[in-house]
C-alpha cells in the first residue's frame, strides 16, 4: 500500500469518526426525547411537552449534522480502492422524519422509536465500513 492510498483511507476513517459523532448524539437526543415523550403520554403536562420537543429539535441538529458527515464519508470512501460509494440514501433517510407542528403523542412516540432505529442501522454500517477500512490500513 502506497502513501496516498494510506491517505485515503485515514481520511475517510477520519469522516466515518465524524458521522459516528453525530449520529450516536442524535441517537442520545432521541432517547432523551423517547422518555420524556413517555412522561407525557401518562400526563406530563406543558412542561414535559416542551422538553420532550427541545429533545427532538436538538435530536434533528444532529441529524442534519450526521447527514453532511455522512455525505463527507462517501466522498472520502469513493477515494478508497475497493469502495464505490456508501449508499448514502439509505443511511440518511431517517434525517427526513422530523415535523412542524404538534401531534398526537403516540404518533410522536412511534416517530421517534423509528428515527432510533434507522439510527442504529446507520451507526451499524458506518461502523462496519470503519472497521474494513482499518482492517485494510494495518494490513
Amino acid at each position: 500500500m502506497n502513501d496516498l492510498e494510506r491517505r485515503e483511507i485515514q481520511e475517510a476513517i477520519s469522516a466515518a469518526d465524524e458521522a459516528l459523532y453525530h449520529l450516536e448524539a442524535a441517537k442520545r437526543q432521541l432517547n432523551g426525547a423517547s422518555g420524556w415523550g413517555l412522561l407525557d403520554l401518562f400526563g406530563g403536562g406543558f412542561i414535559i411537552g416542551l422538553i420532550k420537543h427541545a429533545k427532538m429539535e436538538h435530536a434533528e441538529q444532529e441529524i442534519q449534522e450526521a447527514k453532511y458527515a455522512l455525505q463527507q464519508f462517501s466522498k472520502e470512501l469513493q477515494d478508497v480502492h475497493g469502495y464505490s460509494s456508501i449508499h448514502i440514501g439509505e443511511l440518511l433517510s431517517f434525517a427526513d422524519f422530523f415535523f412542524d407542528g404538534f401531534v398526537a403523542d403516540l404518533l410522536v412516540q412511534s416517530k421517534i422509536s423509528g428515527a432510533k432505529r434507522q439510527c442504529d442501522e446507520a451507526i451499524y454500517k458506518v461502523r462496519e465500513i470503519r472497521r474494513e477500512l482499518t482492517e485494510k490500513l494495518n494490513s
